[in-house]
């Protein structure tokens, strides 16, 4: 199941994004000027779907993996291939994006 994650992530949800990957990792796929995420799915694209159907403009959608038991960020996915915007690999290269992308998963899926 895939949710938009607008406000902090319920347990509930945390539990069911994570269930496709047996608990042990979330893809997501985060909106940076809007600052919410899609996730859920077996495919950062799925997300990345429901974001775009949700009003999200494609150039503002990145690709990334939260790790629940670690709580860290993965920055790593296919969606993130986008040579227009100086990211040639899957891996996201801006720090700055990095730094941007971390601190909304972190704002909505950390578990304090």
């Amino acid at each position: 199941m895939i949710f938009i994650i607008r406000e902090r992530a319920t347990a509930e949800q945390l539990n069911q994004m994570a269930e496709p990957y047996f608990g042990l990792m979330i893809k997501l796929a985060v909106d940076v000027k809007r600052e919410i995420i899609a996730g859920g799915g077996e495919l950062h694209y799925d997300c990345e779907q429901v974001l775009l159907g949700d009003g999200s403009l494609q150039q503002n959608v990145w690709g990334a993996d939260w790790y629940p038991e670690k709580q860290q960020v993965g920055f790593e996915s296919l969606i993130n291939i986008r040579p227009s915007q100086r990211n040639r690999g899957m891996e996201i290269r801006d720090p700055m994006l990095r730094e941007e992308i971390e601190i909304i998963v972190r704002s909505l899926l950390e578990v304090r």
